[in-house]
This record gives C-alpha cells, structure tokens and sequence, in this order.
C-alpha cells in the first residue's frame, strides 16, 4: 500500500511506522494530537477512484495528513461504496489503533455519509455508525466528518 504526504512526497517506510515518528516527533514539539482517518470516493467513468486519508491535528496548530489512492473498476451501488470507504478507513485505524493507544492520541474515523435522510448516502449511516462503532471506534459523519469529506474529497477530486 502506497502513502504519501500531501505535497506528493511518497512514503517509504511501513505507514505504522511513519505514523508512529510523527507521532513521537510532534509530541517532543509539545502538540497535543488527535487524528482522524477517512475515505471519499468518486466514480469516473468506468474507474472508482478512493482516497484514505490520516490527518493529524495539532490541537490550535493546524495539521497535516498522510495519502493513500486507490483505483477499481468494481461498479458499486451508492450505499455499497459508502460501506467500502469506512471498510477501508477502519483497516488503517485497526492497523493503528495499538499506536494511538500506546501514544494516548485520540483517534476518530469519519465516514462521508450524509446524516440528512434527504441525501443518497444517508442510506448506509446506520450500518456504518454500527460497523465504526462495533470495532470500538469514535465515528463522525457529515458534517463533521471533516476528513472524508474535505481531506479526501480533496483527493479524489
């Protein structure tokens, strides 16, 4: 799996570890965490493209976030693509979540589901606030999922 910074920089340790040296790092700078994992998709043409992201905030000193892209030509239905991007956050924030404990940093996943019954993606809030929440999880969704749906969002399009 292929990460990177926002400035395009590519990753090159494992992303457990680079999380844990920015962790440490931005803790011996004296900022106090809180990281919030999403994913944002969109369908272009035949191809759906997915983009997770780690965004790192240093509490009142901004942040930065780490990128992963993916591409498929799976072809999903709106409820099935907002359940394969909080699959696909939960992945990481499982493979982290020892870090996060370890390092007491607080840790949410957002899911760009709309909680406005008026939206498409309204349709999969239940199941993934119950997926998220099952896996012992913060969750956030619309509109204070910030990381999927302006991090990643930003991403994918």
């Amino acid at each position: 799996m292929q990460w990177r910074r926002f400035n395009g920089e590519v990753i090159h340790l494992p992303i457990k570890e680079e999380v844990r040296q920015a962790i440490i790092r931005e803790s011996a700078r004296g900022y106090r965490l809180k990281v919030c994992i999403g994913t944002d998709s969109q369908v272009k043409g035949l191809d759906t493209e997915f983009a997770t992201v780690i965004v790192f905030l240093r509490e009142g000193h901004g942040g930065f976030m780490f990128i992963h892209n993916e591409k498929t030509k799976d072809c999903y239905s709106i409820k099935e693509r907002m359940l394969v991007e909080v699959a696909k956050s939960i992945e990481i924030a499982y493979e982290l979540c020892d870090l996060f404990t370890e390092y007491d940093v607080d840790m949410e996943v957002h899911a760009d589901i709309n909680t406005n019954p008026q939206f498409k993606s309204n349709l999969a809030l239940r199941e993934a606030m119950g997926y998220i929440l099952g896996m012992g999880f913060a969750f956030k969704a619309k509109p204070e999922a910030f990381a999927s749906s302006s991090c990643a969002n930003k991403i994918v399009n």
